[in-house]
């Protein structure tokens, strides 16, 4: 039976996270081949240890997860070393990123097929046809090449996620020790589990990168199943906080409130992503079980205050500027913080429009943070994403915006921080616009310092705050390299780049 190697590059500079989508690929193979898992966070050079694998000619079969950024400029180069040097594998790479560039992935030459979406189902029975000499065109979430033809295979509907095999958490920790390497220290907790309970998202905002891959569809485990999973890393390897990873953690109120009970008497700290229009509608006694039962933080899209600028991203659900801040007001009650991201610079008839956005949004955020000043504020300069047909990505490429055409040209030093939303390259931005961002950025970080960073004692806050704070007062944010200076010799972490 041929062998099945799984790749996770490297995602983080430092805190790595249990790999779970790559998990799930494991655990769709397992007890039908035998798989090892590398992963590039934990390993100084990754080929090495492929490569020491690849030496027994039984490994034919290579599954990649690939997201945009620091996993692409890794996963790159080395899908290229092991196809040069190992010809007889089959590349398979999954993730976002190769579900929406397919394309320059395929006509790489390295890559024979790329998972569109879940990988659950579609991987193991990819390796069954590819096994077996079998047809394989019918399987779903399926893209690949015939000739010069790129085919995509139809979608399969999301799988119920408590139907799925358990994550083979004690197999991994064969591999890598759970417990040391993927348990990290954070404002949560000394030893925080990254979880996924769900996937996809009911919305389909237009700057969203997981649009194309889930089309506004959600599943989740049962809150049972997420306890249950919890649990057993608790008492098994000491993990005392979790970071939801999920797209939208929050969607049902219902499921969120039960895992709340359940959770409560083991007094863990956690996180989640969510929307605002979505929770707003959570009742004052939810709110309340949520934050009893650990809930310290929740990551929130405002995106802007300005609602015609949501209705061009297509945000959808009711969410609007009044009740972005109605919002943050309320969860100062619950002493639940707030994590609010602004999309700032998106495309607009001219640059004096675009100006206008990025002003008016300054303004807000400044408005929300003296509404609720623990308000956490995470900044992005927008970044074009391929959500195909929507009126926002016919605006960018109308405004001479364009993709990198090959996988080369996206791990080049231009490119490396796209998805990263801080260098976007986008032609309706000029220097000074992007300098008005990140200068303000400076500003407001270093008068709000994160929570998340534990690094920053209370002197080291009280010293950069004092620093920032007539800027930030008089609303004079150009060069602001004192606190530049404090932030690199701090060694300042900002969540969007770094996490908690």
């Amino acid at each position: 039976m041929s062998k099945v190697l799984l790749f996770n590059p490297k995602s983080a500079i430092a805190k790595h996270r249990v790999p779970n989508s790559i998990m799930n690929i494991a655990a769709s193979v397992e007890g039908k081949f035998e798989w090892v898992i590398v992963d590039g966070n934990c390993e100084e050079y990754p080929y090495q240890k492929i490569e020491s694998y690849l030496r027994d000619p039984a490994f034919k079969y290579i599954g990649i997860t690939v997201m945009p950024g620091p996993q692409l400029r890794q996963a790159v180069p080395i899908s290229k070393q092991i196809k040069e040097n190992f010809p007889h594998t089959k590349m398979i790479w999954g993730g976002y990123f190769p579900t929406n560039q397919f394309k320059a992935v395929l006509d790489s030459g390295y890559v024979d097929f790329v998972i569109n979406g879940p990988g659950d189902h579609a991987f193991p029975q990819l390796l069954d046809a590819l096994e077996n000499n079998a047809p394989y065109e019918l399987i779903k979430n399926l893209i690949y090449k015939s000739g010069n033809k790129i085919i995509k295979s139809i979608k399969q509907d999301l799988i119920e996620q408590d139907t799925l095999p358990a994550l083979p958490y004690d197999k991994l920790n064969d591999f890598y020790d759970i417990g040391k390497k993927y348990l990290g220290k954070t404002y949560l907790g000394n030893k925080t589990l990254a979880y996924h309970s769900s996937i996809g998202c009911p919305f389909t905002c237009s700057f969203c990168a997981v649009v194309p891959t889930y089309e506004a569809r959600w599943k989740a485990k049962s809150a049972q199943h997420v306890y249950d999973d919890i649990k057993y890393i608790k008492d098994k390897w000491g993990a005392d906080a979790i970071e939801f990873h999920d797209n939208n953690f929050f969607v049902s109120e219902k499921r969120t409130v039960e895992f709340s009970k359940l959770i409560r008497p083991e007094k863990m700290n956690w996180w989640g992503m969510a929307r605002i229009d979505t929770m707003h509608r959570f009742s004052d006694e939810s709110l309340a079980t949520i934050r009893e039962a650990g809930c310290k933080i929740i990551f929130f899209g405002a995106e802007s205050g300005n609602d015609k600028i949501l209705k061009q991203m297509d945000k959808g659900g009711t969410q609007s500027g009044e009740q972005i801040a109605t919002f943050a007001a309320r969860l100062k009650k619950f002493d639940i913080i707030p994590e609010y991201s602004f999309v700032l610079g998106m495309p607009a008839e001219t640059p004096e429009k675009v100006m206008e956005q990025i002003e008016f949004d300054i303004n807000f955020i400044k408005k929300i943070k003296d509404i609720n000043s623990r308000t956490e504020i995470v900044i992005y300069v927008y970044s074009p994403v391929p959500t195909e047909g929507s009126e926002l990505y016919k605006e960018v490429l109308a405004n001479g915006f364009s993709f990198p055409k090959n996988l080369e040209e996206w791990i080049s030093p231009a490119w490396q921080n796209f998805d990263l939303r801080k260098n976007p390259l986008t032609p309706w931005l000029t220097v000074e616009m992007i300098d008005k961002i990140k200068n303000f950025e400076t500003v407001l970080n270093g008068y709000y310092p994160t929570v998340s960073d534990i690094r920053l004692n209370n002197w080291k806050r009280n010293l950069i705050r004092l620093t920032a704070g007539l800027r930030y007062k008089i609303n004079f944010y150009q060069k602001p390299y004192e606190i530049k200076l404090l932030h690199k010799i701090w060694k300042y972490r900002q969540p969007e780049l770094q996490g908690f």
